[in-house]
C-alpha cells in the first residue's frame, strides 16, 4: 500500500493533464472526421464502410498511430481512412470529391459548434473554478483548435489528403487515375515536410488566423450568458 501511494504521489499530473487534455479532443475530432466521410459515401450509395463496421462512433476503429501522435504533439495528423469504393457512385470522380469535402466540412462545423458551447460554459465554470472546470475549459477549446487544424491540414491538394480527391476531380478520367496510384507515397512527404517543420509554421499560421476570425462565436455566446449573470 505505501508503494502505490508513493507512486501515485509521484506522478506527474500536469503531464498527464495535458495528455488528457489533447487526447480526447485528438480523439473526437478524427472520429467524426472519419465518420462523416463514410456516411456521406454511404448516402451516395457505397456502403464499403458500413459493411466494414466503420460508420461507427467508436475512436478505436479510426485510429491511425501515427496519425494520432502527431495530431496530439504537432497538431496536425490524420486517421485511418474509411475505405471507399468510388465504382459505387453514379459519378465516381463527383462522388469521391464530395466524400471527401465532407471529412474537413464535419471539422469546421464540430470547431463552431465547440466555440458556441466554450463562450456558453466559460462564465459559470470559471467562476466555479477548479481543477475539474479548467480541465473542461482547456478540452472544449483545444478540441475545438484541434478540429479546425484537421480540417485545414486535410484541403492541402497532396494525396491521399481530402484536397487532392477534390481537386483531382476536376482532371480528366485519365490524368485523375494516374495521379491517384501515387496516393500511398503523399503520406510519406507530408509526414517529412511536417517532422522538418516545412509545413508546420505555414499550417499553424492559416489556422491561427481562422481560429482568430471564428473566435467571435465563443466571443458572442459569453455575451448572452453575460446577460443573464
Amino acid at each position: 500500500m505505501r508503494e502505490a501511494a508513493e507512486i501515485w504521489n509521484g506522478l506527474n499530473w500536469n503531464v498527464l493533464y495535458s495528455l488528457l487534455a489533447a487526447v480526447i479532443p485528438s480523439l473526437l475530432c478524427i472520429t467524426l472526421h472519419e465518420l462523416a466521410h463514410g456516411w456521406v459515401a454511404y448516402r451516395m450509395g457505397d456502403s464499403t464502410a458500413k459493411n466494414l463496421g466503420r460508420l461507427t462512433l467508436n475512436p478505436l476503429k479510426h485510429i491511425d498511430p501515427i496519425g494520432l501522435v502527431m495530431m496530439v504533439a504537432l497538431r496536425f495528423g490524420w486517421a485511418k481512412p474509411v475505405p471507399v469504393d468510388m465504382r459505387n457512385f453514379e459519378n465516381p470522380k463527383r462522388g469521391m470529391a464530395v466524400t471527401a469535402l465532407a471529412g474537413p466540412l464535419c471539422n469546421l462545423l464540430l470547431s463552431c459548434v465547440l466555440l458556441l458551447v466554450y463562450g456558453l460554459i466559460f462564465l459559470p465554470l470559471s467562476r466555479a473554478g477548479g481543477a475539474f472546470a479548467e480541465l473542461v475549459l482547456d478540452t472544449v477549446s483545444t478540441a475545438s483548435y484541434l478540429s479546425l487544424a484537421l480540417a485545414v491540414f486535410n484541403i492541402i491538394p497532396v494525396p491521399p489528403l481530402d484536397g487532392a480527391k477534390v481537386v483531382f476531380s476536376l482532371l480528366s478520367e485519365e490524368k485523375y487515375f494516374k495521379l491517384m496510384r501515387y496516393e500511398r507515397y503523399g503520406m510519406y512527404l507530408l509526414v517529412l515536410l511536417m517532422v522538418t517543420g516545412v509545413l508546420r509554421a505555414p499550417l499553424a499560421g492559416v489556422t491561427e488566423f481562422l481560429y482568430g476570425k471564428l473566435f467571435g462565436i465563443a466571443e458572442l455566446a459569453f455575451s448572452i450568458t453575460l446577460r443573464f449573470a
